[in-house]
């Protein structure tokens, strides 16, 4: 495996933005208008949206503001000065383990997704593994890489979104939508709730600030990287109601791909759309889950920097499949990724801890 190195080992303010919206759109797009429509009435859940991605905006900016404070340390570094190695270290492992678990979850989701739609004979054991072994391709070469990856899937992404629903828009029912502002906070609230679980994964942000050019950067960027997945949401939404209602998306596992599934371009060029979005938007899950496992590894290289980086790669990529094979059905799919969800939500509160603490001992990033 030859591995093709960078020179600079820096990545750009927009590199930056686009890895954290990367590692946000995955699979939580696919479900999360049915989420939504189960527990707001009409077309509310956008609001939902606008409040989970706000509060997870706002989260963003005070990790980066606290990993830019450090500029040319690693978490495990700046965690280590402020609250001591064995709470550092302690630490250091929960998001490693947390990362682990949403490489698991988006092999295992996709691979069950890739079988329904795309491969029926093909089992999910087979689609896991060769799903796992590109993403570690990916994964053993340079960080810097996965960041140019982002540069190309991303507009590709955005363009196959906007394709479906300009081809929905002769579906879509402005009933549907109407009336608005009918649904109580706490349902409301609730789906915001909902909202924060799609947006995980931001906290990248907290091991990849030490890579940029500009770290100073680093706090309006991450707003930019969860916003641009929030107006992707909030139209993704509003399509999904518009098209299906807000009773038939409740009862739609994945109400993303169904929109696919009703596109007819003229002259039947493409009899089935969705096999067209479902084969772009595993460049999304791709990007999720080799993120997801180069954070895993670059916080293990950071703590044990005698450790190999490929060697780490190949030992993680085991256990992410036999965790990505646990679950035996969706509910307990479903059960596994809450569950992550909320250590993930929890782990909001570290830089908080840091910043804190930092203040009242003194501590000075440069």
């Amino acid at each position: 495996m030859k591995q093709l190195d960078y020179a600079d080992e820096k990545i750009s303010t927009r590199e930056f933005i686009l890895g954290i919206t990367s590692i946000i759109l995955g699979i939580g797009v696919l479900s999360l208008p049915r989420n939504l429509a189960q527990l707001t009435n009409s077309s509310d859940g956008w609001i939902s949206i606008l409040i989970g991605g706000t509060f997870c905006a706002a989260i963003a900016w005070v990790m980066a503001k606290t990993a830019s404070k450090f500029p040319k340390q690693t978490f495990y570094e700046y965690t280590s000065s402020v609250l001591t190695k064995p709470v550092s270290i302690l630490i250091s492992f929960t998001y490693i383990a947390y990362f682990i678990c949403i490489a698991a979850i988006s092999t295992r989701v996709i691979s069950g997704i890739s079988k329904v739609y795309m491969l029926e004979r093909t089992p999910i054991e087979v689609i896991s593994l060769f799903f796992l072994l590109v993403v570690i391709y990916a994964v053993s070469g340079s960080r810097i890489a996965l960041f140019r990856l982002n540069l190309m899937f991303i507009p590709i992404i955005i363009f196959i979104v906007v394709v479906i629903q300009v081809f929905n828009i002769k579906l879509f029912d402005m009933t549907n939508i109407r009336p608005m502002f009918i649904t109580n906070w706490s349902n409301i609230l609730s789906g915001g709730k909902e909202s924060i679980f799609a947006f995980l994964g931001f906290e990248i942000v907290l091991f990849y600030t030490i890579l940029m050019k500009k770290p100073k950067s680093a706090a309006k960027a991450a707003v930019v990287g969860v916003t641009i997945p929030m107006v992707v949401y909030i139209v993704i939404y509003l399509f999904a109601i518009g098209v299906f209602s807000n009773i038939v998306t409740q009862n739609i596992v994945y109400p993303t791909i169904e929109m696919a599934k009703e596109v007819e371009i003229p002259g039947q060029f493409f009899e089935r759309f969705e096999s067209i979005f479902f084969t772009i938007w595993i460049m999304t899950i791709f990007n999720t889950t080799a993120m997801a496992l180069d954070v895993s590894v670059y916080g293990l290289t950071s703590i044990f920097p005698k450790l190999h980086k490929k060697k780490l790669v190949f030992a993680l990529a085991p256990i992410i499949y036999l965790i990505s094979m646990m679950p035996q059905d969706f509910t307990a799919i479903t059960s596994f990724s809450q569950s992550t969800s909320y250590v993930g939500v929890g782990l909001f509160s570290i830089p908080f801890l840091i910043i804190i603490v930092s203040k009242i001992k003194g501590v000075k990033g440069k």
